[in-house]
């Protein structure tokens, strides 16, 4: 079948090159059809077909989907981990939490609602701090997925990753971030604000204890911002070939 489809390309450009010597007049449109369908032919010849899943590997499947989880976990932690990656994005922004409305509206009515601005801006600050070192967390949990996690990620919907790390990996992840968090709030000056605050609320009459806990909400929230984008990054490495940037995810991907 090769030799034949080798013998009938040759002769193609042959007679092209022949008619265009003679004096048979032929139409242009034809010759270029002529020509068009020889070069097709001669451009074809030794391209192998593209790969399929069934073609992969139980091996390269894990690589490519690890590899995918990594890129993507690797975009979020440089995106989320800079200056306003938390707070001048409106799909992650930290608000204060709702335990604390009560106190903002307390100190707005006396002319202090700066430092409720400050503390917001604060937590959302402790939240991009504290982003980076999550980086190791997710590389640990990715490399420790076996290969039933990977088949059924593989396989399962756009989101079924993030899925899957939020169902086994919120727990000791949020332990793992504790610290961090409770570092990036002492750093960014956030407990400071957030004391002096309270300490301006205690001081007016008539109004109830209110009580937060900014590490937890910071690590809940982190966590939030985290997950949301790494699900745009798995769709998108899914089905945007332009964010497949490393060979095996051409492959692995290219084949679905």
């Amino acid at each position: 079948m090769r030799r034949n489809k080798i013998f009938f390309a040759i002769s193609m450009g042959i007679l092209c090159i022949l008619f265009s010597h003679t004096f048979i007049v032929i139409p242009a449109a034809a010759q270029m059809d002529w020509m068009k369908t020889g070069k097709d032919l001669l451009g074809t010849l030794g391209t192998a077909p593209p790969s399929s899943t069934s073609d992969l590997t139980n091996s390269e499947i894990a690589s490519g989907l690890k590899d995918a989880l990594r890129v993507g976990t690797e975009t979020v932690v440089s995106q989320l981990g800079q200056p306003d990656g938390f707070y001048a994005d409106p799909a992650i922004h930290i608000p204060l939490p709702d335990s604390l409305n009560q106190v903002k509206s307390a100190l707005s009515a006396i002319g202090m609602s700066s430092m409720m601005d400050d503390l917001e801006l604060k937590l959302n600050r402790a939240a991009e701090e504290a982003t980076p070192p999550a980086k190791k967390l997710f590389l640990d949990a990715i490399t420790a997925m076996t290969l039933e996690d990977v088949k059924a990620i593989y396989n399962g919907p756009d989101d079924a990753a993030t899925r899957y790390f939020q169902e086994r990996m919120s727990a000791p992840l949020s332990v793992e971030m504790q610290p961090i968090v409770e570092n990036a709030l002492n750093q960014v000056g956030a407990i400071q604000t957030y004391d002096a605050i309270m300490g301006e609320y205690s001081s007016l009459p008539f109004l109830p204890d209110v009580k937060a806990n900014l590490n937890k909400y910071v690590v809940d929230k982190s966590m939030e911002g985290i997950f949301h984008y790494v699900a745009i990054e798995e769709a998108a490495i899914r089905h945007d070939p332009l964010k497949r940037t490393t060979d095996i995810l051409q492959v692995v991907f290219g084949a679905k």
